[in-house]
């Protein structure tokens, strides 16, 4: 499944990670949702609703993947606006 701003984290990550119990508890919505969050400040477990830093990780290496860019540039955003 390729990867845009517009595709939902929910549906992708169920696909792509269907083992883990906790992605059905992902709240629906999309990359670039969370890309905006992660730039206000906003925690992404508080955007994703799931407290779990597996997840978290998937999804900062998957955001990475969008803007073609390495997962430390997600994460430095993260830590620098939080």
């Amino acid at each position: 499944m390729k990867l845009y701003l517009d595709t939902n984290i929910k549906s992708w990550y169920r696909v792509n990670f269907s083992e883990d119990e906790l992605g059905h508890e992902i709240r629906d919505i999309t990359f670039l949702e969370l890309f905006k969050n992660i730039d206000r400040g906003i925690c992404p477990y508080d955007t994703i609703r799931v407290q779990d830093s597996i997840i978290r990780e998937r999804l900062f290496e998957a955001l990475a993947n969008i803007f073609q860019t390495d997962y430390n540039y997600i994460y430095k955003k993260w830590l620098n606006n939080n």
